[in-house]
């Protein structure tokens, strides 16, 4: 498989939200090596669970490792956040389990030398996937169509200072054109058909992976990459993911 390609990370149209102005290093943790949810212990027992169960890639297990999950869940499930659960983040959306999250992310990768370029990731939720992702990739765009969530990922990645990471608002199923072509998109909601904005954005060389309904009915992690000939789709395991939706609430 061709390398992903890696585009340029600046252009001259800003995204109509918040690009972090705060240099690109995550705050140093308050208890590095102490025992509670900040100990980098409790991540990395959650890395090698990962990686026992599959998950091979460095830079993506290194990406899990490094960001604190803790910091994006309510407060009363701080003591599940490093289970390999999906947990609830209000107005009926779910941070996803880290298995799945790592899986993805990947699924990304596959093929790439290195870290990708520019990443459209279509739902922020609470802020987490894009944190893992900006540890992959030069430059992630995240897009969410719920206020609510926008403003709450905003504050949870504030304390991280990731200046490669911007967060919009609006219809992820519009996509962020401005921001095309990307080496990669990745979303956090599935429906019935890819939106066409979608394959559109993907830049040649580059790669797709979604929950997508397929013909029973189920969901499930489709992957579709972009070549000089058209597109390339395949259907993996079965998921489960909130439903893709259209419009900004």
């Amino acid at each position: 498989m061709a390398q992903r390609p890696g585009f340029p990370i600046k252009f001259s149209t800003q995204a109509k939200s918040e690009p972090a102005k705060s240099p690109a290093k995550k705050a140093a943790s308050t208890n590095p090596q102490g025992l509670g949810l900040d100990s980098s212990a409790v991540r990395q027992r959650m890395v090698q669970k990962l990686a026992a169960q599959g998950l091979k890639d460095p830079l993506v297990l290194e990406a899990m490792g490094a960001v604190e999950r803790h910091r994006f869940v309510e407060s009363g499930l701080v003591n599940q956040a490093y289970e390999d659960t999906s947990l609830p983040i209000g107005l009926g959306q779910t941070i996803s389990k880290p298995n799945v999250v790592a899986r993805m992310i990947e699924l990304l990768l596959e093929g790439a030398v290195g870290k990708l370029g520019r990443v459209l990731e279509i739902g922020t939720g609470c802020g987490y996937q894009a944190a893992v992702l900006s540890h992959v990739a030069t430059e992630v765009y995240s897009i969410e169509r719920l206020k609510g969530l926008h403003e709450k990922a905003r504050s949870n990645l504030r304390y991280f200072r990731l200046a490669n990471v911007h967060l919009l608002f609006g219809d992820g199923m519009l996509g962020y054109p401005k921001g095309a072509p990307y080496a990669a998109i990745i979303s956090a909601a599935g429906g019935e058909t890819l939106p066409q904005a979608w394959l559109d954005q993907l830049a040649v060389g580059g790669r797709l992976v979604a929950p997508t309904v397929t013909a029973n009915g189920q969901q499930a992690l489709m992957v579709v990459d972009r070549t000089g000939h058209g597109f390339k789709q395949s259907v993996l395991e079965a998921v489960h993911f909130v439903p893709l939706k259209s419009g900004i609430s």
